[in-house]
């Protein structure tokens, strides 16, 4: 009875079934934990052997905590299916997603090439870590193109992008520059931070790229109380990386790859909530009178429109709009207004946020100047309940 289980199990993940049909299923076989749906919470450093001759031969599937629990294991395995990556290893952020691959492949004397409206916390990464240990930073603008070619030398290593771009969401070419980075140097290793659209919207390693970066923190979670990031690389690269993550000793806890796996099973129909309700506020914003610009590539009249259109399958909720003519302290009275739009960062919780993103470290990709950009998370609450209360900040907005 548990084999026919667990086949019926393996059917339903596969590719030919829909999306939220695998993401109730992926990542575990009940029947291998007694029927329990969910996979147990293992929380363990010590592992043991039953003879020497097992742990001398390394030969049970757990040796200690560090390399994975039944719990890692399975969160593991789902964001592989669904990134049809090689393996994942799970780290303590969404930063260290993009600081641990870079750490895993980067060598003294290497040039690295990031995207200049790439995650902003990373820059500080590129300039004060990598700096330090001989790696050369440039970075380049999201519109590049097939000018990227220009770009490539000799000893570029490593590219990283994200799309759509962090806070101003312009949308770089991901096939077109992975291909160009590999004909011009076939052991660069494109990472690409997918957060953003996660592999229900996206796929990075369907488009030439190696690494697939992803914070859980945001929509794999999707309830603003787990800090997680989640590594997917495909065939070629993969244990490099791995034998690397090991030697560096990155791991996660299960506790928190628990309420991970638990967030992936509803991760589906939150974001088309996230996704109707978006569009509807974005659309009432591009006609507002104080905006000049909504920042979101799903938008026809968007910049990176046909490049989303032509690659994605789906927009997330976070996007930004632009208030006309106004400085960052005249703005403050907006947020201050608003009463279901809290004031904090991250993104993809429940809960709709809203901040005033800084793009002032930034070289190439200079963002919006033509007023103050204001950055938004959709959460699960009504739109019209949002609508409202972006209307009460522009009222407060005036009264300033």
């Amino acid at each position: 009875m548990s084999n026919d289980f667990n086949d019926k199990n393996e059917d339903q993940t596969s590719s030919n079934v829909g999306i939220n049909t695998r993401l109730s299923h992926i990542g575990n076989k009940p029947m291998d934990y007694h029927g329990f749906v969910n996979p147990p919470v293992v929380r363990a450093s010590t592992v043991l052997f039953p003879d020497y001759e097992t742990m001398r031969d390394r030969a049970q599937p757990y040796v200690y905590g560090t390399y994975g629990t039944p719990t890692t294991d399975a969160l593991c395995n789902a964001l592989s299916e669904l990134e049809g990556a090689a393996g994942t290893r799970l780290v303590p952020s969404g930063l260290a997603a993009i600081s641990v691959p870079v750490l895993a492949f980067a060598r003294a004397g290497m040039h690295v090439l990031v995207v200049d409206s790439l995650y902003s916390p990373n820059r500080r990464f590129c300039n004060d870590v990598l700096s330090r240990l001989g790696v050369e930073v440039e970075y380049f603008s999201p519109h590049a193109g097939a000018d990227f070619a220009k770009l490539m030398r000799p000893n570029t290593g490593i590219v990283m992008l994200e799309a759509p771009a962090s806070n101003s969401f312009e949308m770089c070419d991901t096939p077109l520059i992975a291909n160009i980075a590999h004909e011009k140097n076939p052991d660069c290793v494109v990472m690409m931070d997918n957060t953003w659209a996660t592999p229900l919207f996206f796929k990075p390693l369907d488009y030439g790229v190696d690494v697939s970066i992803h914070a859980l923190t945001k929509y794999p979670s999707g309830h603003s109380d787990v800090l997680m990031g989640g590594v997917s690389v495909n065939a070629r690269h993969w244990e490099q990386f791995n034998d690397a993550t090991n030697a560096m000793g990155i791991c996660v806890g299960g506790d928190d790859a628990a309420l991970v796996l638990r967030g992936l099973r509803t991760m589906g129909v939150r974001l088309a909530h996230h996704e109707k309700s978006t569009m509807e506020i974005c659309r009432w914003l591009w006609k507002h009178p104080e905006v000049s610009r909504v920042l979101y590539p799903a938008l026809p009249d968007d910049p990176g429109h046909e490049l989303w259109k032509r690659d994605f399958k789906g927009a997330s909720g976070l996007f930004s709009f632009v208030i006309r003519g106004k400085g960052r302290d005249d703005c403050g009275a907006f947020l201050n207004a608003l009463k279901y739009h809290g004031l904090g960062y991250s993104w993809a919780g429940y809960e709709s946020l809203a901040v005033m993103p800084n793009f002032g470290d930034r070289v190439v990709a200079h963002g919006p100047d033509e007023g103050t950009t204001i950055r938004i998370q959709v959460g699960l609450e009504d739109p019209q309940d949002l609508i409202a209360d972006l209307e009460r900040g522009f009222a407060a907005l005036k009264r300033s």
